[in-house]
């Protein structure tokens, strides 16, 4: 197994001149954000929002302590579809008593391998740290990934530790290890065997080196130690050959690791959450096949009891301004813009 050190000198080797930071949206309907390195994170080239990783919570309808998914939204490693692919799953899975978070991570071409890594297994490790103050079971703890954000779940999946023990922080003393993976239309691999349009540019570069390629390519580090999997993808997707997914799927089974797979015939890529989709109206079972999964493995509820309206705004209101101001600091966005 690589380590993200193996590779930090490639981090900031794709030019010559530094690219501006990506200005990312933040997802919508949140209840408040945080971010994952308050004192700025490592190898950051500065401050501003795309320097910054931060996370969204959702938090989970229903009483008691809840399992958790940490979204993550592709784009190729230089962009972030943050509703598509953040926000509507996060909705989803809160409404359905799981506290979902939207990972909004570094981005190349001025953040490549391993940024978007470390901020990957940063927001395991706080999840899992907070998971007392957040209502959350630690042991409960997954990934959803769409597109690239499917190949860093899978990253995670695959090349986890179980933290520093004697770090400062107690944060990074956390495993970074999520408990279980849903990969949808994921990027898994640079298999040259498996046809492709591009090759992970804005995370390797354009002439990585093998010992790089082999790192990111993810069925190559699946053992026993991956976490079950779920996966989904479609035999059109015109981005991401569905051979990725089948791909990993076979190094699971031969890993003996739990893993559910579905490929619809048609569809096209970055489809989200599948839903509304007239000319693949197949594909709208795609999030209750999640939810199957998910429950009987008891990492969502069967069933959400749903407060009364004075109960929610009760719960709601000591920490609603705080909340609010907090997020207004860190996005830079008025409280009443949230």
């Amino acid at each position: 197994m690589m380590s993200l050190c193996s590779f930090s000198a490639t981090a900031l080797s794709f030019a010559a001149a530094i690219p501006p930071a990506k200005v990312v949206r933040p997802p919508a309907g949140f209840a408040r954000a945080v971010l994952l390195w308050p004192k700025g994170a490592p190898g950051a080239l500065g401050n501003s929002d795309g320097d910054t990783p931060k996370m969204y919570i959702y938090p989970a309808a229903g009483e008691g302590v809840h399992p958790a998914v940490i979204v993550l939204p592709g784009g190729g490693y230089n962009n972030l579809s943050t509703e598509s692919e953040g926000a509507d799953a996060a909705r989803w899975l809160s409404q359905r008593g799981v506290t979902a978070f939207v990972l909004t991570y570094r981005l190349g071409p001025r953040y490549g391998y391993p940024a978007p890594m470390e901020d990957g297994a940063r927001a395991v490790r706080y999840v899992r740290n907070r998971a007392a103050d957040l209502g959350i079971d630690k042991n409960r703890i997954g990934l959803w990934g769409f597109s690239a954000g499917g190949h860093l779940a899978a990253w995670l999946a695959t090349m986890h530790d179980a933290g520093d023990k004697k770090a400062a922080d107690p944060i990074e003393r956390e495993s970074d290890r999520p408990d279980f993976v849903i990969l949808s239309y994921a990027r898994l691999t640079l298999d040259p065997a498996i046809p492709r349009k591009t090759s992970l540019e804005a995370l390797i570069g354009k002439h990585p080196s093998q010992d790089l390629l082999e790192s990111v390519s993810l069925e190559r580090h699946v053992t026993s130690e991956t976490p079950p999997c779920f996966l989904f993808a479609t035999s059109d997707d015109e981005v991401v050959n569905p051979m990725n997914s089948t791909t990993f799927y076979n190094a699971l089974k031969r890993a003996g690791v739990q893993a559910e797979l579905h490929i619809f015939e048609r569809g096209r890529h970055g489809l989200g959450l599948a839903q509304g989709k007239a000319a693949y109206p197949e594909l709208s079972i795609y999030p209750a096949l999640v939810a199957n999964w998910m429950q009987m493995h008891h990492w969502m509820p069967e069933s959400v009891p749903e407060k009364s309206h004075e109960a929610r705004t009760a719960a709601r209101t000591p920490e609603a301004a705080r909340h609010e101001k907090q997020s207004a600091v860190i996005t830079g966005r008025s409280a009443s813009a949230l």
